[in-house]
């Protein structure tokens, strides 16, 4: 199959709510799609689309975000238009070769996302949005009455027996009581606690401690130096998880005490090679892998969940970021509004 065209788009959805990005919040989120046409030997057109949407930018109050993807989407863009004239008439793998040539996670990511779709090798995963199996997310919103919070635990299906709650965003005492709380309206759910690095070792300790060990399946980077987590796990035996620091671009699979589990954000790490050998590594020592979101659109968010069906289909993954989104793109998850490329922002198209 040879690449006939490129069109590369932008998007930039405002969000219904704050959406937490570590300890920051956002409430806008813009991305790329990438839109691809080529053709096979009998002269047929295949079109594929992808969204390649670094998690960085400015916060709620203007201030750059933190600790998640390191390139803009500036920069992003400014690779696509260097490159994409020279992949016109080109094999598909060549969508593979500037995959290895780039710095870029999330752009490293797509094109090889990009070429497993065009090889097939996500077909016979078909989901919907509206029922896919994902982990519910739940954190408090900026100024919530804690009482809108507690309908919302309430309102969760009765099938559902985990949720992910965050944590390390306010004192102690309210996060102590708000875990009580959850599980005084669900006591069967089981909690992945994210903390975001936002505990130092003493106050993770006296947080864990407080806790139902039986109802936390794991806390994610517990310590806001994670040389601690291991400290943290000695102390309170308490499971945990990485998260940011799988972004570090030097990060390398280490087993350690306590370790549980990565909570694997695929547009921050990069390719789907650089994926299944992170995959590899930590499965042979016995280390969960779970895919979670970078808070992409309704597109991302269906790759995401084919790959987790190809990847890891006995984990449930970390999808729910969608609801803040006030329109779908490409692909619908209920919403009112389903935005086409003809409604997005046309950046470059090259054939």
């Amino acid at each position: 199959m040879k690449i006939n065209a490129i069109e590369l788009y932008q998007y930039l959805q405002p969000l219904d709510k704050h959406l937490p990005v570590g300890k920051q919040r956002i409430d806008v989120r813009k991305g790329l799609i990438l839109n691809v046409e080529v053709l096979d030997e009998a002269m047929t057109s295949h079109i594929e689309q992808v969204e390649i949407s670094p998690l960085s930018g400015l916060d709620i109050d203007g201030n750059p975000i933190t600790g998640f993807s390191l390139e803009s989407i500036e920069q992003v863009i400014n690779e696509i238009k260097l490159s994409a004239a020279q992949l016109i008439g080109q094999s598909i793998d060549s969508l593979l070769d500037l995959c290895d040539k780039t710095q870029l996670p999330s752009l490293a990511f797509g094109l090889s996302l990009l070429h497993a779709q065009f090889k097939g090798q996500l077909i016979g995963h078909q989901i919907s949005l509206q029922t896919m199996r994902s982990v519910p997310l739940i954190y408090r919103a900026q100024d919530e009455l804690v009482s809108v919070l507690h309908a919302r635990v309430r309102s969760l299906a009765i099938t559902i027996h985990s949720i992910k709650v965050k944590v390390a965003q306010t004192s102690l005492e309210e996060e102590i009581k708000l875990i009580h709380e959850i599980l005084a309206i669900r006591p069967d759910l089981k909690l992945r606690l994210d903390a975001n690095r936002g505990f130092t070792l003493e106050q993770a300790i006296e947080f864990a401690a407080c806790l139902p060990m039986s109802a936390i399946e794991y806390i994610e980077e517990p310590c806001i130096n994670p040389q601690d987590n291991q400290a943290f796990y000695h102390a309170i035996k308490m499971p945990w998880a990485l998260d940011e620091s799988l972004n570090d671009p030097n990060y390398q699979f280490e087993m350690q005490d306590g370790l549980t589990a990565l909570v694997v954000k695929p547009m921050l790490i990069g390719s789907l090679e650089k994926l299944q050998q992170l995959q590899s590594d930590a499965e042979h020592a016995g280390v969960r892998f779970i895919l979670s979101s970078s808070l992409e659109s309704s597109l991302g968010i269906n790759a995401l969940a084919k790959l987790n069906q190809v990847m890891t289909p006995g984990e449930i993954p970390g999808l729910d970021t969608l609801s803040a989104f006030s329109a779908d793109i490409l692909i619908t998850s209920g919403k009112s509004r389903l935005l086409g490329l003809d409604t997005l922002t046309l950046i470059n198209q090259y054939r």
